[in-house]
């Protein structure tokens, strides 16, 4: 009898403790924890409003210093060197009539001496042929003879063959004081050594190289000149006619061979033909004094030195510029308008390695992106730096915390579900 009991009571028992789980899992359903989307992260960007100004157009451009003048020092006279200047060296400085070098003279000195005594030779003879003609008229006239002598009887051809000795005497004389000058070796013009090629001791001939020279006064520098950017330059032309158009662009030349060294100079002249390699035009560019000591004591310019050069153009009135580093594939830029990217084609007028002048596509008053961006799209969502976030007051305004959710729930005395179920159907009473 109790076994029977027992099997009818824990069917009994296994079906209430079920019925009573369901009932307590259907009246404690689980809460959910996500309260609508997360807001959307925006990004945080750095704007330039774009205004028209007067643009001064700087030019780049580079180039290599070489002399103005540079020139061969020959040997004009031929001797053994016996004495050497000590500014004769690979960079010594001279002046305009300094000797350099010092031939043995003592060959043409008696050159000089030979040449002397060859001249009293034939003046002696000169004025012998002319005792000897007065004679012949003399003899000439005691003979009676009425007529006239001719130039045989009065020794004329023989006067004119002794005046001749007497001119070639004179220039072998003169070409051996020359000579005799020639053996000091002197500078042409203030200026300097760049290579020297004999010394103390050598024997030199006529036109030996003794050393490579340039003059101090001022060195040049080859710039080319892109073919966009001729427009925007002063050039210096000359014409047919003699006249010149002297519109002297200054230059600012810098190179950081020692330090930073910077010279200012001007656009000289401008050459007579394109390139035929690089198909641009040339213009010469000239630094004044360039050994002269400057203020800082910076190092001199040297020849063969590479240096940069910045060019002054010419003004462009109304320009709109902008930073290379705002243009994304050399095409387009990011622009904001109400808190929101725009992507803008543009075109250019002009262009250097630090600014744009944009032709098309940009108006005074946008409002540039100079924020480096990755990849974005047109349309997205920014906050401009320094300036209060639109978005992010009106994303605190329509999804509250969960910590004010529950405040606002306890204040009403409902739960979370119910005060979320009473604000969705706010919202939607108010689409209605």
């Amino acid at each position: 009898m109790k076994t029977k009991l027992v099997k009818l009571l824990i069917p009994t028992v296994v079906i209430v403790a079920t019925i009573i789980i369901v009932m307590f899992i259907k009246g404690n359903p689980p809460k959910a924890k996500r309260f609508g989307s997360a807001p959307k992260a925006t990004i945080s960007v750095a704007v330039e409003t774009l205004k028209k100004q007067d643009y001064q157009i700087t030019i780049d451009s580079f180039g290599t210093v070489k002399p103005h003048t540079q020139s061969l020092l020959v040997a004009q006279a031929s001797g053994q060197i016996i004495a050497v200047s000590d500014d004769f060296r690979e960079g010594g400085f001279f002046s305009k009539g300094e000797v350099l070098l010092q031939l043995d003279d003592r060959d043409h000195q008696a050159e000089v001496k030979s040449a002397q005594a060859a001249l009293l030779t034939a003046e002696q003879g000169l004025l012998e042929e002319k005792a000897r003609g007065e004679q012949a008229l003399i003899d000439w006239q005691r003979l009676g003879n009425k007529q006239q002598a001719n130039s045989l009887v009065l020794r004329e051809p023989q006067l004119a063959a002794a005046k001749a000795e007497v001119l070639s005497a004179q220039a072998a004389l003169e070409k051996a004081q020359l000579d005799l000058e020639r053996t000091k070796i002197t500078a042409p013009y203030d200026g300097r050594i760049l290579s020297r090629n004999v010394d103390l001791g050598q024997v030199v001939n006529e036109n030996s190289e003794l050393a490579s020279i340039y003059a101090i006064d001022s060195v040049e520098i080859r710039l080319p000149i892109k073919n966009k950017d001729l427009p925007f330059i002063r050039l210096p032309e000359q014409f047919r006619d003699g006249s010149k158009k002297d519109l002297d662009a200054t230059v600012k030349f810098t190179s950081d061979l020692v330090g930073e060294q910077v010279w200012q100079g001007k656009i000289v002249r401008t050459e007579g033909a394109i390139d035929e390699t690089a198909q641009q035009l040339y213009v010469v560019g000239q630094i004044t004094d360039p050994y002269k000591a400057g203020r800082n004591n910076q190092y001199p310019v040297k020849v063969g030195q590479y240096v940069k050069a910045e060019i002054t153009g010419k003004v462009v009135p109304d320009a709109l510029i902008i930073p290379n580093s705002t243009i994304y594939q050399g095409s387009y830029v990011y622009i904001v308008q109400d808190n929101v990217l725009q992507r803008k084609e543009i075109t250019f007028l002009w262009q250097n390695a630090k600014y744009v002048m944009i032709k098309s596509g940009l108006s005074a008053g946008d409002k540039l992106v100079t924020t480096p961006l990755g990849q974005v799209s047109s349309g997205t969502a920014v906050d401009i730096l320094g300036e209060p976030s639109k978005q992010k007051n009106s994303s605190n305004k329509s999804r509250p915390s969960r910590e004010q959710l529950e405040k606002q729930a306890k204040e009403q005395g409902i739960s979370v579900e119910e005060l979320m179920k009473k604000r969705r159907a706010q919202r939607q009473g108010g689409k209605q």
